[in-house]
């Protein structure tokens, strides 16, 4: 008997779905799938344990089920990616190797070498190509423009031509502060069992691994992420909106989803989740503003952000137009090393969790690292090893874009910066501080408060021109106490650098 020839699927770790790209036309008797564990790659960087255990763990759990149901499933251990393809071709000589569209530009750069097929991608509710349709003559255009787009041609939140309600957005609806009672209905999610496989993970991981061990609250299913999308839309989708940028001390997650791991690495699809918000809002078990806060984040900034990186990369990872040259603080890697409070929170909740919501990643780290001077590339880095969520299509948009400015205007019209005020307003941090958000001045100064002065201060010639920050640009020339802000800023940055703030 001649056994057929099979072909093979190269699926990477951020593919793990069956309805991707070449998987989804792949059967058992037609190909042979390959997924290679990069020996290199866990080794390149010191991961919080959090993020290499789900990104394996989930890896292995894909190819138990493709063996379940009858695939032939070459997972590799290799010392590299490249490595670990060109022994699957010695060993089993598949006529074609096909590959859905990596999701990084090296890895892209990796399957054009080896001369695989490559198959066009449907991870995303908007391709590349597509995008070129929105941006085609267009001089220049805003999220929001691209997000309207979005909602017209895959018919979200719409009646007719026309959004439901007769608003596009509910934005400035969704900006109130945590109130003060009630924070139960922010249950905590769901916990899963650890098993032999996740042992098995833990064990093989590299010695730099950081952070708490997993304990469960992240699945490494298909089936356990579509039990957090259920669990996120009965429990929390409901009261999401109007505080999705409230911060508190008390609670790491709030009414976020805690779905972006899985979106990321395939386990759900985007138009699954967006499918999820709109049903449960027709069904009248979800206010507009919530469903519409969430949809937008999905099909709207998300699927921007996704095509912001393929536009500008590689050259984008390594602006830095402000002329940031800070090294990354010590406080990043040790949170017990400074007694502001709102920091101290947010990078304690990363250590222990791999994650802090969106508000916490740009209006706190983000807009500290931009007001304190971090390197834009340094600070990507860490947000890559930290964040159970990255990817480098995340990461560089966001942090050089949106919360560093290092683009120069590119992606964000004006600098995310902010005072102790909004840190106030949005959170419950302040209470019990050590440093006092009032004040500019002086040892018990609130960093964040001077160093957003002295930050307009240092740029003043660039922001001026920005008609988004001039005012307080000339707000900050006009202090009666500028040489003061000043001699503090330098204080609190020596301090900073030393480690201890």
């Amino acid at each position: 008997m001649v056994l057929k020839k099979l072909n093979t699927v190269w699926v990477f770790g951020d593919q793990l779905n069956r309805q991707i790209g070449a998987m989804a036309a792949a059967t058992p008797a037609t190909h042979r799938v390959l997924m290679i564990e990069s020996k290199q790659k866990l080794a390149s960087r010191p991961w919080h344990i959090q993020r290499a255990h789900f990104l394996i763990c989930s890896m292995r759990r894909f190819a138990d089920e493709l063996r379940l149901e009858g695939f032939e499933v070459d997972y590799r251990r290799s010392s590299s990616m490249r490595t670990g393809f060109l022994d699957h071709v010695t060993d089993h000589s598949p006529s074609t190797v096909e590959v859905t569209e990596p999701n990084s530009y090296s890895a892209r750069q990796l399957v054009i070498s080896l001369n695989c097929t490559v198959v066009k991608s449907n991870q995303f509710l908007c391709h590349p190509d597509d995008f070129e349709l929105f941006s085609a003559g267009k001089k220049s255009f805003k999220m929001e423009d691209f997000y309207r787009w979005q909602r017209k041609r895959l018919n979200y939140l719409m009646d007719g031509d026309q959004p439901v309600s007769g608003q596009w957005n509910f934005d400035e609806d969704n900006r109130l502060p945590p109130p003060k009672t009630g924070h139960d209905r922010w249950a905590t999610p769901q916990l899963t069992s650890l098993d032999e496989v996740d042992q098995q993970v833990l064990k093989d991981l590299p010695n730099k691994v950081w952070g708490k061990v997993p304990d469960g609250t992240w699945a490494t299913t298909r089936t356990g992420a579509l039990q957090r999308l259920d669990y996120f839309i009965t429990h929390l989708l409901p009261v999401f909106g109007e505080h999705e940028d409230a911060m508190l001390n008390s609670n790491w997650h709030l009414a976020h989803s805690l779905l972006s791991p899985y979106l990321n690495n395939g386990l759900l699809l985007a138009r699954e989740v967006a499918d999820a918000a709109e049903t449960a809002f027709r069904a009248g078990k979800v206010p507009i503003n919530s469903a519409e806060g969430f949809i937008r984040q999905i099909i709207g900034w998300r699927e921007y952000i996704w095509n912001f990186y393929w536009r500008y990369m590689p050259e984008y990872a390594t602006r830095n137009s402000l002329n940031a040259t800070r090294e990354l603080p010590p406080l990043f890697t040790k949170p017990s090393l400074t007694k502001m409070s709102c920091l101290n929170t947010v990078l304690q909740n990363v250590e222990q969790h791999s994650y802090s919501h969106h508000i916490e990643r740009l209006m706190v780290l983000g807009n500290f690292a931009l007001i304190s001077g971090v390197n834009p590339q340094q600070f990507t880095e860490w947000m890559w090893n930290s964040y159970i969520d990255a990817a480098e299509w995340v990461m560089v948009p966001n942090v050089v874009g949106m919360s560093l400015y290092a683009d120069g205007g590119v992606l964000a019209t004006k600098p995310y910066a902010s005072g102790g005020a909004y840190i106030d307003r949005m959170s419950n941090h302040c209470k019990g501080c050590a440093y006092d958000r009032k004040k500019r001045v002086g040892d018990d100064a609130c960093p964040f408060t001077n160093l957003y002065w002295d930050f307009m201060l240092r740029h003043q010639e660039t922001f001026v021109k920005n008609p988004r920050v001039a005012r307080q640009v000339r707000a900050a020339q006009q202090l009666s106490d500028v040489n003061d802000v000043q001699t503090t800023a330098m204080n609190i940055l020596k301090k900073l650098d030393s480690g201890i703030l």
